[in-house]
């Protein structure tokens, strides 16, 4: 490669050399100040080499198959389109247009036919406590809805279909088994139960069974510590996988105050029910319940007050449980109907008769359930909650009588006898069961500990 050099470019590099041969010092300084504070200035690089607006274009074709080779234009477009899926359930208030937008379907035809088809009458509009499915075409019309429900405790559940067919639509109802399983799950209370249960995803129905179960040992209304933590492993029941309610509690572990309780269902071979007992084969039924109403507030305990009615002070000899007029009220304990009606101050009121002189008392009732000299057990209900007699608002007031005088009966309920343990026979395979729950309730502990974390 040749450089040329032109007379004036000869000149500049012959001074340039002079400069540096008298003065090597300075255009060293010089030069090491440029490139030490090089990062403050801008420099630019001239490119030799060719502008790419003067580059040669090169044109490249490649032949592409077609995905639709082989079919014409009306093929493509009478493809069989795609299926949409929603999910739901049933609300009180719905319409056939209401419940059909809801699951995203535009169809006039499926609206009039769930207005006139008997079994959408009778099963589902309107009806709460449906699970519902529904597939439909790529422009919302309606291919199926399925509805689901269970009505009795006898292991089936209900199944209505209503399906496009030709140029209109029919509906069938069918029978089918329960599918039966089991969750676990486990909270921390920060402020109550029900908040707890509910950050957990634990349905109410098992919050309440879990109240039930260990109220004979923790007040739920003013013994709950913040921290206090719980485990459950609770029954599902299913239809065609979807989930439809929640059902029994198996096993639960509550740890209150520095306290653990623990409670397991088991039915012995051969017995026609089952019952809770403690993991050591301890049966935790005593002979009453501690309180006639579901998980209710205490509003009056047995003690001295003043009367809202009568303005004076007076021995109150009784517990008054505040609940909304309707909440079913059911007998602490198994006995005998001594009278059900109305009597003065107590408005509609029934009085259970129970072994060894125990006479319990239920007023101020909306409605009574049972009638005079019937048979009733544990946990049976009488009547509602109502505001009869002497009353300021909807409560019930409830009484525990031992050879006619009143008692505590919160002392009475705590301080009555358990029933039988678990049978030599059948220990065995409560021990099973229990180990095999422990287990349960562990990894249900470990489950919610990580979600905390």
């Amino acid at each position: 490669m040749k450089y040329g050099f032109t007379t004036a470019s000869q000149a500049l590099l012959g001074r340039l050399s002079r400069s540096i041969q008298q003065h090597p010092k300075r255009i060293t300084a010089a030069l090491a100040t440029v490139l030490l504070t090089g990062g403050g200035g801008a420099f630019a690089v001239a490119s030799f080499g060719p502008d790419p607006v003067d580059l040669p274009v090169t044109l490249i074709e490649q032949p592409v198959e077609s995905l639709a080779s082989g079919q014409s234009l009306a093929e493509l477009i009478d493809r069989p389109g795609f299926s949409l899926y929603r999910s739901g359930h049933v609300r009180a208030s719905d319409t056939a247009e209401s419940l059909l937008r809801r699951l995203g379907i535009a169809d006039p035809a499926a609206a009039a036919f769930l207005r006139r088809d008997a079994n959408a009458q009778r099963n589902l509009l309107g009806r709460t406590g449906r699970i519902l499915s529904a597939e439909t075409s790529d422009d919302h019309r309606l291919v199926r809805i399925t509805a689901r429900w269970a009505h009795d405790d006898d292991g089936t559940f209900q199944r209505l279909v209503i399906e496009k067919s030709g140029n209109g639509f029919v509906s069938h109802i069918t029978s089918a088994p329960l599918t039966t399983s089991s969750r676990l799950a486990g909270g921390v209370v920060r402020s109550s139960l029900f908040a707890a249960t509910d950050a957990a995803s634990i349905p109410d129905a098992v919050a309440v069974q879990m109240a039930e179960l260990f109220s004979g040992n923790i007040d739920f209304h003013r013994a709950l510590r913040q921290g206090d933590r719980f485990s459950v492993v609770y029954e599902t029941l299913e239809a065609d996988g979807e989930l439809l309610r929640s059902g029994r509690v198996l096993s639960a572990e509550f740890h209150n105050n520095g306290k653990t309780h623990q409670a397991m269902w088991f039915q012995e071979p051969g017995a026609s029910k089952g019952a809770y007992y403690t993991l050591a084969g301890q049966n935790m039924r005593r002979a009453y319940l501690t309180s006639p109403v579901e998980f209710s507030r205490v509003s009056s305990g047995f003690k001295m007050r003043f009367h809202p009615i009568l303005q004076t002070w007076r021995a109150h000899l009784g517990t008054d449980f505040a609940a909304p007029s309707g909440t079913a009220v059911r007998t602490v304990g198994d006995g005998v109907i001594e009278f059900a009606g109305v009597q003065n101050g107590y408005g509609n009121v029934v009085y259970v008769k129970h072994r060894n002189q125990h006479v319990t008392v239920y007023a101020h009732l909306s409605r009574i359930d049972v009638r005079t000299n019937q048979a009733v057990d544990q946990g049976q209900t009488l009547g509602a909650v109502g505001a009869t007699g002497w009353a300021t608002g909807p409560h019930l007031h409830f009484e525990f009588r031992i050879n006619g005088q009143q008692q505590d009966p919160m002392l009475i309920a705590q301080q009555s006898e358990s029933a039988q343990p678990v049978s030599a026979a059948a220990r065995p395979a409560f021990n099973r069961l229990a180990a095999s729950m422990r287990m349960q309730l562990t990894s249900a502990e470990l489950i919610e500990q990580a979600s905390a974390d």
